[in-house]
């Protein structure tokens, strides 16, 4: 809060606080929906100020272990975190029999706000997609929610000129999605790169994924290529972290 300031030894009974806490849920002491001690509970019991203990809970808030509503204290969050399969999901079989890359993920139904926008690819999207200055690119973006939860914002980009009256530049892809749809296209993604990095969210994706700003965000950028090695498709994803569990499976 502004005008906050924080001691040292009070830094230190926040985190103890706070790590307790996390220990006792880890233990299954709170189970998803149990409410937690209130601060005044916890200020008396370690013997701080209402403020100090205040702090901890946030703390638990901004890592997403539990939720907090006025008049209501802190509970346990009952969300399940998704696991997404960085390798499977993918998979040709997985969007060439018709299922979407979200189904290898979850078994739970999300909900997708879907835009398309036709723009001048972004400098450094253009320079990806090996576009000239100005060339336009279809910009599918998505939010995905699930269980009421924002969890995802996605924005693919892919040639205008490439997908132009195509199925990809509907809301509804079809079954398959926009891989299957390229596919049909002659340009099937056989080869995918994906970089995943962390920061804090900007004001716009805290608000679009209605998180915590203190939180991170997991960043991941896909590339996918066809056949003769065509960028096809660039994915800029912004994950709730406290919602993913990034998960990769290989032979060695």
């Amino acid at each position: 809060m502004p005008g906050e300031t924080e001691t040292s030894a009070q830094r230190t009974k926040t985190q103890q606080i706070a790590d307790d806490l996390k220990a006792a849920i880890e233990r299954g002491d709170y189970e998803p929906g149990d409410r937690l001690p209130g601060e005044n509970t916890l200020a008396s019991q370690y013997g701080v100020a209402t403020l100090t203990a205040r702090r901890a809970l946030r703390i638990l808030r901004t890592e997403g272990l539990v939720e907090t509503k006025k008049g209501a204290g802190a509970r346990v969050i009952s969300f399940r975190p998704i696991r997404r399969h960085g390798i499977q999901r993918l998979a040709r079989e997985q969007w060439g029999a018709g299922k979407s890359i979200w189904s290898a993920d979850d078994d739970r139904r999300a909900t997708i706000d879907v835009r398309i926008d036709i723009v001048a690819a972004p400098a450094h999207i253009a320079r990806m997609l090996d576009l000239g200055e100005g060339e336009l690119v279809c910009a599918r973006s998505r939010r995905f929610a699930l269980e009421d939860r924002h969890v995802m914002l996605a924005t693919s980009y892919l040639p205008h000129a490439l997908v132009e009256g195509s199925a990809i530049m509907d809301v509804d892809a079809g079954e398959g999605g926009t891989y299957a749809r390229l596919a049909e296209l002659g340009h099937a993604p056989v080869h995918f790169r994906e970089e995943v990095r962390s920061r804090l969210p900007t004001a716009e994706e805290a608000a679009g994924l209605e998180m915590p700003a203190e939180r991170p965000v997991i960043k991941l950028c896909r590339t996918a290529f066809d056949q003769d090695g065509r960028v096809v498709e660039v994915n800029e994803m912004t994950l709730d972290s406290a919602a993913y569990v990034l998960e990769y499976e290989f032979d060695a």
